[in-house]
C-alpha cells in the first residue's frame, strides 16, 4: 500500500448530476444533511482552490438544473450539459475537462452513488486515475443500494471518503494559510467543530 496524500495541487473535483429533480430521490440522508456536505465540497474547492467540473444529464428535463448551491458556489466551474451519456465519461467534453485539470487525483460526488457517481468512479480509474469517492455529498434512495455502490468501488480501487476528511488532509496543517477559513468551514457545516471555534474565539477575545 502507498498513501499518497490529497493536495491543493494535485486534485480536482467533480459533481455529477447534483440536479434538482435527481435530489428529490436522495434518501440516504435528510435533504437538509445533504445539501450541507454538498455545500461544504463546494466550500472546500474554494478554499483550495481545486479545479471543479459539473456535469449534468438531460438538464431540460425533469432531472433539472444544476442544484443552487453548487451553481452559485462555484460560478467559474466547468460545466458539461450531457445529452443523455449515462455514464459521464461516456461524454467527449466530460472526459476532455478533466483531462484538462491535469489533477491525479479525482473527487467525486453526485446523484445518484450507484449509478451517476459508481460509473464515473470506474470509467475514471480505468483512465488510470487516483478516484475518491465523496460519499457524504453523494446519494441514493436506499442505504442497500448504497452499500452496494460502495462495495463495487472499493473493489475496483476507488477510496470511499467524506468532505470532512477530504478537507483535513488538504489542510495538512492549522498553521497553513489557508487554516482560518478551514476554521469557519468547520464551524459553518459541522455543528460542534463550529462549537469548539466558538470556544477559541471567546478564549482570544474575538467572539
Amino acid at each position: 500500500m502507498s498513501y499518497e496524500r490529497l493536495t491543493a495541487e494535485n486534485a480536482a473535483v467533480l459533481f455529477v448530476d447534483h440536479q434538482t429533480g435527481l435530489a428529490n430521490g436522495v434518501q440516504t440522508q435528510t435533504p437538509a444533511d445533504f445539501l450541507n456536505n454538498v455545500k461544504a465540497l463546494v466550500a472546500i474547492a474554494q478554499i483550495y482552490k481545486l479545479p471543479a467540473i459539473v456535469t449534468t444529464s438531460a438538464a431540460d428535463g425533469p432531472n433539472g438544473p444544476v442544484l443552487p448551491v453548487v451553481a452559485q458556489g462555484l460560478p467559474d466551474a466547468t460545466v458539461v450539459h450531457r445529452p443523455g451519456e449515462i455514464n459521464a465519461f461516456d461524454n467527449a467534453d466530460f472526459a476532455a475537462a478533466v483531462k484538462a485539470t491535469a489533477r491525479k487525483k479525482l473527487l467525486i460526488a453526485g446523484i445518484s452513488t450507484e449509478v451517476c457517481v459508481a460509473f464515473a468512479a470506474l470509467a475514471a480509474r480505468e483512465a488510470g486515475y487516483d478516484v475518491y469517492a465523496v460519499l457524504d455529498a453523494s446519494g441514493t434512495w436506499s442505504k442497500l443500494v448504497e452499500e452496494a455502490a460502495v462495495a463495487r468501488m472499493v473493489q475496483a480501487g476507488v477510496v470511499p471518503i467524506t468532505w470532512v476528511a477530504v478537507g483535513a488532509e488538504l489542510l495538512g496543517h492549522w498553521q497553513s494559510a489557508t487554516g482560518e477559513a478551514h476554521a469557519r468551514l468547520m464551524g459553518d457545516h459541522l455543528p460542534f467543530a463550529g462549537n469548539i471555534y466558538a470556544s477559541f474565539l471567546a478564549a482570544k477575545g474575538q467572539a
